[in-house]
């Protein structure tokens, strides 16, 4: 289906590519994975013909049409939605312009070749073409009355939305998608998911969403050494595998019968739950048979994230009565009436159809914004620690990183270069590293500094906003198993559903209407029809 030969990618002495030897096989989905600045998405332009690597070629089979999903969210301004959805399908779309054009200067002379395209429209199924892309955009949660709207005055997530069902229009033999779900609500999620699991056709996404992964891919397709190899299974069986490998390659003196035994029940407890999953029922491929010599360590450097506390918190942590907030620019309601009693240990996903309730919420609670009405109170054991959204703030002057995180020392030994350079050494600012300027830093460079400032504080409450922002696959893993490991109090809000599923016990939804609480699983939460319908009632009922 498509091939890539003898392939090499050079930045000056950089070497992302060297020699690399691959095929993406028709009917499975590829999920790219590697560290950050591995080439994963220099790896998809090149596929997609967008960028010339420095030696070797890409092939695709003749015949065969490609879709990818497009990243410039402006260059469709001039086009309707629909219109943009259908130019998905470059050729199906040429031929109606083609066809349009000959009608609009119509003469006998070429109503021969009008009838030589209307042959080749039907033949794709083009007659069929906006109502195909009307449902697929209904789907994907883009009303009808914007159908024939101009991509101009969409917002960004609108534009998001289009653009994915731009790129899935029209059943492409291969689909390219890098970072997908970003801007999406679980909702679109999850109606993506089940689209590419029984989607029988290659796919190759790149994605920091690990429940997006696991649902859809049938390979992971891991970038490490300039080189990329593919292995059998999703993303949880290429990560609990590779840290399997590791630990027995560490184990020396362990015979290798007992490592043989060991990784042939990992093999089969993994393929019994995955012969449970999404995509084994109801992805029309099936994974295929699971083999021990897929399993090899990796070579990634997981941070060290662990939470610590100072103290034990006692029985009453927050209480929030009546709360109530609006957004200052816009006038509009965020969220009302919001009482909420939080018990230790309580672990929160605070969760809102509207980002900016929630980033309000916990602004609110830091004393960063003034409520519009109502109280809260913090137990007098409780300490806290804040994780924003935005963190710009904390990265406007020129210190290294040392003295950066020495601002937030309490003793003369946490002062010390040493002990701060441990915090930094468990994110992975070692040696020079950890003398970089911080205004300099990249995104997920500046959230593993905020999480070293925060296990550094020793809080026994934690605030997270969005924490997975801008951290790749191994931070997000890390950071995932420390709050399952936490002892103490955490309210968080995430994009990330498999950090949402696995910590949280406790549910809590903002709305203009009130609040909604439940002590229950997010995904139960989720899947919850009588949820559901007062989900809807709070966010349409007008207000007052």
């Amino acid at each position: 289906m498509l091939s890539v030969s003898n392939l090499s990618v050079q930045f000056g002495k950089r070497v992302l590519f060297d020699d690399v030897n691959t095929s993406f096989v028709q009917g499975n989905c590829y999920g790219i994975i590697g560290a950050n600045g591995a080439g994963k998405s220099t790896f998809l332009k090149i596929l997609a013909g967008n960028l010339e690597p420095t030696s070797g070629h890409v092939h695709l089979e003749a015949g065969k049409r490609m879709s990818v999903l497009e990243q410039d969210h402006y260059a469709y301004d001039e086009y309707t939605v629909l219109e943009t959805v259908v130019m998905g399908n470059k050729i199906l779309y040429g031929i109606k312009k083609e066809i349009d054009a000959l009608y609009a200067d119509y003469t006998d002379e070429n109503a021969e070749k009008i009838g030589e395209l209307q042959v080749q429209f039907e033949e794709m199924n083009g007659w069929n073409a906006d109502s195909e892309a009307a449902t697929m955009l209904s789907n994907l949660g883009i009303k009808e009355d914007l159908h024939y709207t101009k991509m101009a005055d969409l917002d960004t997530k609108q534009r998001v939305r289009v653009l994915i069902a731009q790129c899935l229009f029209g059943k492409p033999d291969v689909l390219i998608m890098d970072e997908p779900t970003n801007d999406l609500d679980y909702e679109t999620i999850s109606w993506l998911e089940n689209f590419l699991a029984n989607f029988d056709n290659t796919v190759i996404v790149v994605s920091h969403d690990r429940h997006f992964l696991d649902s859809v891919c049938t390979h992971i397709s891991d970038i490490d050494f300039s080189k990329i190899n593919h292995y059998s299974g999703n993303y949880t069986f290429w990560y609990e595998s590779s840290q399997l490998a590791a630990k027995q390659r560490a184990q020396q003196n362990k015979k290798s019968e007992e490592k043989k035994k060991e990784l042939q029940e990992f093999i089969a407890r993994f393929s019994a739950n995955v012969a449970k999953s999404k995509q084994a029922t109801s992805r029309k491929k099936m994974i295929e048979k699971l083999n021990i010599e897929d399993i090899k360590p990796s070579s990634r450097r997981y941070p060290a994230i662990i939470f610590e506390r100072d103290r034990e918190a006692g029985d009453q942590i927050l209480n929030v009565e009546g709360l109530a907030a609006s957004q200052e620019e816009e006038g509009d309601l965020l969220f009302r009436n919001v009482d909420i009693n939080l018990a230790k240990g309580d672990k929160v996903v605070v969760f809102s159809k509207d980002s900016r309730a929630t980033t309000a919420f916990y602004q609110i609670l830091n004393e960063k914004k003034k409520a519009d009405a109502g109280t809260f109170a913090w137990g007098i054991t409780t300490t806290q620690s804040y994780l924003p959204a935005d963190n710009s703030e904390y990265f406007q002057n020129e210190l290294s990183l040392v003295d950066w995180l020495r601002q937030w020392a309490k003793t003369e030994e946490e002062r010390e270069e040493v002990y701060i350079r441990g915090f930094l050494g468990k994110m992975i600012f070692s040696g020079e590293e950890a003398l970089k300027k911080s205004n300099v830093l990249s995104g997920g460079e500046k959230v593993r500094c905020m999480l070293s400032r925060m296990m550094m504080t020793r809080a026994n409450v934690l605030m997270l906003d969005e924490p997975t922002n801008h951290l790749d696959l191994e931070s997000i893993t890390a950071f995932n198993n420390s709050l399952k490991n936490f002892k103490g109090t955490i309210l968080f809000t995430t994009h990330d559903h498999e950090f949402a599923q696995t910590v949280a016990n406790r549910v809590i939804e903002l709305t203009p209407n009130g609040v909604i609480d439940r002590y229950t699983t997010f995904d139960e939460y989720m899947s919850d029809a009588k949820i559901k319908e007062l989900r809807d009632k709070m966010y349409t009922v007008k207000t007052s």
